[in-house]
């Protein structure tokens, strides 16, 4: 990638993500992890502070060293036992069966392939384990989405690959293989 991606974009979606306004919606979805979790958009670490005293091991997973690096800065000593990853959630280098959760937070809309990630999530979730997400996506209002549609292709390149336009939730729902119904939670 290029110096505007490696270095700018990290910082921006930081700033952006940082809005207080979001944590309303972190503090309904994030604490519901529980035992081995991984979060897929670890990102600068701004779900840290709402993960439970019941999530034994946190990996974080995010294609960014920028972001990566800026929240081993920012660690707390105190946080559980945290595994960080550089890499894509189209390819999670966990084990099948592996993990108890997975969070992700307005992260798929940036995930170049939203599907392939959605099946590597089920492929490492144990069968009891949940999926539990935040998502933004396609508006239901026809000028919202004729917006969304126009500014997705110039958005993408400068907003970190997000599809202003992406149908989310119906990503779940298309192919119940990929994500059984009962394993996720989000909003």
């Amino acid at each position: 990638m290029g110096f505007y991606q490696d270095q700018i974009v990290p910082l921006l979606i930081n700033l952006a993500m940082r809005r207080r306004d979001l944590a309303a919606y972190r503090s309904r979805v994030v604490p519901a992890a529980d035992g081995r979790v991984l979060e897929i958009g670890v990102g600068s670490g701004l779900n840290l502070p709402f993960y439970s005293r019941s999530v034994e091991r946190l990996i974080g997973l995010d294609p960014s060293p920028k972001l990566l690096s800026m929240l081993r800065r920012n660690l707390r000593p105190n946080m559980p036992s945290l595994e960080l990853i550089e890499g894509s959630a189209e390819a999670i280098p966990l084990d099948n069966n592996s993990v108890d959760a997975v969070v992700t937070t307005w992260t798929l809309c940036s995930i170049p392939d939203a599907a392939r990630a959605l099946r590597e999530v089920h492929r490492v979730l144990r069968s009891t384990g949940r999926l539990l997400f935040i998502e933004h996506g396609r508006a239901p209002e026809p000028n919202v989405r004729w917006w969304q549609d126009h500014l997705t292709p110039t958005w993408k390149r400068i907003g970190g690959g997000c599809h202003l336009n992406r149908a989310g939730s119906s990503l779940f729902y298309f192919d119940h293989s990929i994500c059984p119904a009962s394993t996720f939670f989000g909003i």
